[in-house]
């Protein structure tokens, strides 16, 4: 499932966090690569220890859990925290699956990648590029996102960042380790939950909708791996 999480930061929150961006002081971007990322990794990145990554990170996870969406079709159990980085002057990165296992740096918390994550913080008409291009089932999806926006998906997918030709192109990147390490298992939840709190809206609860909660729940009991 490839899934579109709408305003997941306020503008006001965007803004703090790109004027934050541009004054910090920046890295290379492989740093975090494995040999394979490595090869074909052009981007910049912003240290992982640094406080302004924590800072920043922790607002993105704050706004995150208050959002239904994200919750209902990611299931997390782990989350690695967020990393930023910046693409410009032609920086690119080539086709790559991303790490199965990231260990949390100055921890031992190791964290399967079930779903990878793309925050976007700049604008798409700040940046000429720079599409996240996703292979799924049905083919090749570019992905250019409003500022605040965030695309989830599978971690087990191959995709590339297009060169960044003119302007800046500034985003958050992250995995999780879902309760559900299936992406079947877990589009089916996610439609169920959907439904139901869409039925919820429209009718008071009836023995229909708790039943079919019963079963949401009862499958989820099942398919968990906690």
């Amino acid at each position: 499932m490839l899934l579109r999480i709408p305003n997941v930061l306020s503008k006001e929150q965007i803004k703090h966090i790109k004027t934050a961006m541009l004054a910090a002081d920046w890295a290379d971007g492989n740093i975090t690569a494995g040999y394979q990322s490595s090869q074909a990794k052009n981007n910049l990145q912003l240290p992982e220890n640094s406080p302004l990554v924590r800072e920043m990170g922790d607002l993105i996870l704050s706004a995150l859990a208050k959002s239904n969406m994200f919750m209902s079709a990611a299931l997390p159990l782990k989350i690695f925290p967020p990393l930023f980085n910046c693409y410009q002057g032609g920086g690119n990165f080539g086709v790559h699956v991303d790490n199965a296992i990231r260990q949390v740096p100055g921890t031992h918390v190791k964290v399967r990648t079930d779903l990878s994550m793309t925050l976007f913080i700049s604008e798409p008409d700040e940046y000429e590029g720079g599409e996240l291009t996703i292979e799924d089932t049905f083919g090749s999806q570019k992905v250019k996102l409003a500022a605040g926006d965030m695309i989830l998906y599978p971690s087990t997918s191959l995709h590339h960042v297009t060169p960044v030709t003119k302007g800046r192109r500034l985003a958050s990147f992250f995995w999780l380790q879902s309760l559900v390490n299936s992406d079947e298992k877990r589009s089916i939840l996610y439609d169920m939950d959907m439904a139901i709190q869409s039925l919820r809206t429209k009718v008071n609860d009836s023995p229909e909708i708790i039943q079919l909660t019963g079963v949401y729940h009862n499958m989820l009991r099942q398919w968990s791996q906690t």
